[in-house]
C-alpha cells in the first residue's frame, strides 16, 4: 500500500507576513497560534506578520517562525483527515517534523525550536564561518576536493544530485570555492547566511541543545521519521536526542533522506510550511514522487 510523508522546509523560506493569512481566516488556526505565542518569551506573532525584514531573518526568530507556521498548516491538514506515515525536515524542519509526528507537543516542539535558534545565533558571531551553495557537481567529487583546502570546510546539506552546500571558516570558503570551480562546478556562490551551519564549528550549539532537550517530555508515536545526520528511521527517544544534538553540526543528507522514504513505500510528499524548495529539490531527487504543497487556504480548500 502506498504510503504518505510530511515534510517541512528549513531557513531562507521565511517571508514577512507568514501565516498571517491562516490566522485571519482560519478558527482553528487562530486559536492553535494564540496558544503557541502565549507560551513564548518573546513577541513572534509580531515578528512573523508584521516584521520588519530584519527581525524575521535572525535565527532566533526565523526558525521558530518556520516551524509555528508549519505546524499548525499540519493540523489544518490533519483536520481534513490527512494522515503522514512518515515525516522528514530539511535542516530546522526536522523539528517541525518532531512535532508533526507527536514525539514533542507543539507548544514544545517551538520552545526547543527557538533554543536553538537562539543557541545557534550565539555561536554563528563567535566563529568567523560562513556557507556556499555548489551546482553542478557530484557530491562525491566535492568531498574529495575539499581535503585539498587547508582550513575548515565541509559538505553540509546534500539538497539534490548537483546541488550540495559546503559551510566552514570565511577564508576556507573562499579558496573551496576556486577548487571546485576549476574541479567543474558550474556555480559556487557564498550564501547571505549568519554562520557555517551543520558544520563542525556549531558543536557547541549541539552541546547546549543536548542539555536543553533533556528538559522535555518526548514520546514516541507510530509515525516514522528519516533523520537528516543518516537518513535511518528513529526508533527510541535516546534517538531523537542523539539527533537533535548530532544535527545541529552534522549532514543533512536530503537526498539519502527521499531516497530512503521513497524504499519504505512513499508515492506522495506532502510540503507543508513556506515556500515550495523542497518540492524543486525532490523532484530532481526522484521524478515519481508526487509532491503536494501546503502554504495557504486555498492548498487546504484545493485537497
Amino acid at each position: 500500500m502506498s504510503k504518505i510523508a510530511f515534510v517541512f522546509p528549513g531557513q531562507g523560506t521565511q517571508y514577512v507576513g507568514m501565516g498571517k493569512e491562516l490566522y485571519e481566516n482560519s478558527e482553528l488556526a487562530r486559536k492553535e497560534f494564540d496558544n503557541l505565542f502565549s507560551k513564548l518569551d518573546f513577541d513572534l506573532k509580531t515578528v512573523m506578520f508584521e516584521g520588519p525584514e530584519e527581525a524575521l531573518k535572525e535565527t532566533k526568530n526565523t526558525q521558530p517562525a518556520i516551524v509555528s507556521m508549519s505546524l499548525i498548516l499540519t493540523k489544518l491538514l490533519e483536520d481534513k483527515g490527512i494522515k503522514a506515515d512518515y515525516v522528514a525536515g530539511h535542516s530546522v524542519g526536522e523539528y517541525a517534523a518532531f512535532g508533526a509526528a507527536g514525539y514533542l507537543s507543539i507548544e514544545d516542539t517551538v520552545k526547543l525550536t527557538a533554543a536553538r535558534g537562539k543557541f545557534m545565533n550565539e555561536v554563528a558571531q563567535k566563529v568567523n564561518g560562513g556557507m556556499a551553495a555548489i551546482i553542478g557537481l557530484d557530491s562525491d567529487k566535492i568531498v574529495e576536493e575539499l581535503k585539498k583546502v587547508d582550513g575548515v570546510v565541509e559538505a553540509v546539506n546534500f539538497n539534490e544530485p548537483k546541488q550540495t552546500v559546503i559551510a566552514g571558516e570565511k577564508t576556507a570558503i573562499e579558496k573551496a570555492c576556486e577548487v571546485l570551480k576549476e574541479a567543474g562546478a558550474r556555480r559556487a556562490m557564498p550564501l547571505a547566511v549568519s554562520g557555517p551551519f551543520h558544520s563542525s564549528l556549531m558543536q557547541e550549539a549541539g552541546e547546549r541543545l543536548k542539555e536543553e532537550a533533556n528538559k522535555y517530555n518526548f514520546t514516541m508515536t507510530d509515525i516514522k521519521l528519516v533523520a537528516n545526520t543518516n537518513a535511518e528511521i528513529l526508533t527510541s527517544v535516546a534517538e531523537v536526542k542523539e539527533e537533535i544534538y548530532r544535527q545541529s553540526f552534522g549532514p543533512v543528507k536530503w537526498v539519502d533522506t527521499i531516497n530512503k522514504l521513497k524504499s519504505e513505500g512513499v508515492t506522495t510528499i506532502y510540503e507543508i510550511g513556506p515556500g515550495k524548495v523542497l518540492a524543486g529539490l525532490i523532484k530532481k531527487i526522484d521524478k515519481e514522487i508526487e509532491v503536494k504543497n501546503i502554504e495557504k487556504l486555498e492548498d487546504l480548500s484545493n485537497i
